[in-house]
């Protein structure tokens, strides 16, 4: 990671709270649909952020469908507020995932390939949501089924100029950002550097499941030697995405400031790129499950966010049929690569219902920042008599 001042790294932060605090994000309610489940209102302590990467409106549509019987019956389409974003890099073109996930992560568009730095990518690190709310008090996760230091991931907790340096952001995972869960795939985060680094370190589902979650508060999950494998092709004793996604939330549900956790299904990405229509589906439909099981977790609470979303459309793929629950609908792909397409943004809890309309990439950044307040943080920054006095998380 690119060595970061005092001096830069509060005039990033900066940055951050002017779009929190002399910026704040408004947006109509035309469009919101009436809530299946309650819609808590008031400030987030716990927030968590969704990421079906690839995932458009149409593989939302396919996997309802097959799982279902009909389109609307994943878990977050019941979810009552709902937009969707425009997933395009600072130059205005088809976004890749280090850009779309920077853009969520601190507000700030990027050129693609980029890890939450300044344009062109070899400027000041910016502060990413995980560190401002680390910055708070509370603990950060990080989970998805690509290896962990892929692109989407990466931008909640790495400064780099290039997506794949990927030793450096293992590095900046365990020297900096430090989130307590850390759980994907085991390449270049290894099993010795993290039990280095102060985690339970866990290689497979029993492994998992053995855990004690009252107890344990730094956990990094090393499963495999790659990405994850697809649901379709049998996991091999590894945990599915909803079982990852559940034991964080035991983990940092041990902390009474609260937390953040960013959940990624990676996989939805690769097999779209693949115009693979069947393991699409069975990895949208792990992702659903993933996020009904944070669903259960917070019904009852009036303090948990929950925001599933995109970071952008892969595949350019239309649904032509539903064939019927457990068949695959009939499809056609446009390419192998990223679109432009709008993606969906579903929101669950407090601060939930700024979500509506045609919005910004960035603007989920501001609706995670105005629903955590961040009250704590706001007055250090504002007290602070010199750039020296305050101390990156």
């Amino acid at each position: 990671m690119p060595g970061r001042s005092h001096v830069e790294f509060v005039q990033t932060l900066a940055i951050a709270f002017f779009l929190l605090v002399l910026a704040p994000f408004s947006c109509s309610q035309e469009g919101v649909t009436p809530a299946s489940h309650p819609a808590p209102t008031g400030t987030a302590k716990n927030i968590i952020l969704f990421i079906g990467d690839g995932m458009g409106f149409e593989q939302v549509k396919a996997a309802g469908m097959y799982e279902g019987g009909a389109a609307g019956t994943l878990s977050f389409e019941a979810f009552p507020y709902r937009g969707s974003t425009k997933p395009l890099n600072a130059e205005g073109g088809v976004t890749d995932s280090a850009a779309s996930a920077t853009a969520m992560a601190t507000g700030n568009k990027v050129s693609n390939g980029v890890i939450s730095m300044s344009i062109p990518g070899n400027g000041n690190p910016s502060v990413t949501v995980l560190e401002l709310l680390k910055a708070e008090g509370k603990s950060t996760g990080l989970v998805t089924t690509t290896f962990v230091t892929h692109a989407t991931a990466a931008a909640f907790g790495a400064h780099e100029p290039d997506r794949n340096n990927y030793v450096n952001i293992a590095g900046d995972y365990l020297r900096d950002a430090r989130p307590n869960v850390l759980f994907g795939g085991a390449k270049y985060v290894t099993k010795p550097a993290a039990a280095a680094a102060g985690y339970t370190v866990v290689a497979d589902r029993a492994g998992l499941q053995a855990l004690d979650t009252e107890t344990e508060s730094m956990v990094s999950g090393q499963f495999g030697g790659d990405h994850m494998p697809y649901e379709l092709d049998g996991l091999g004793g590894l945990p599915h995405l909803s079982e990852m996604t559940l034991a964080a939330l035991h983990i940092l549900d041990n902390d009474p400031d609260g937390f953040f956790l960013m959940v990624e299904g990676g996989r939805i990405d690769h097999a779209c790129h693949a115009n693979d229509i069947e393991r699409t589906i069975r990895e949208t439909i792990e992702f659903s499950r993933a996020v009904a099981k944070a669903v259960e977790w917070g019904r009852n609470r009036s303090d948990v966010l929950i925001i599933v979303t995109a970071d952008h459309e892969a595949g350019g793929l239309q649904v032509l049929a539903n064939n019927g629950m457990g068949i695959v609908p009939t499809v056609t792909w446009g390419t192998t690569g990223h679109t432009a397409s709008e993606i969906p943004v579903y929101g669950w809890g407090a601060g939930a219902a700024s979500i509506s309309g045609s919005m910004e990439t960035t603007d989920i950044f501001r609706i995670l920042m105005q629903s955590s307040a961040l009250p704590s943080v706001v007055f250090s920054f504002l007290s602070m008599r010199s750039p020296a006095s305050f101390h990156p998380p």
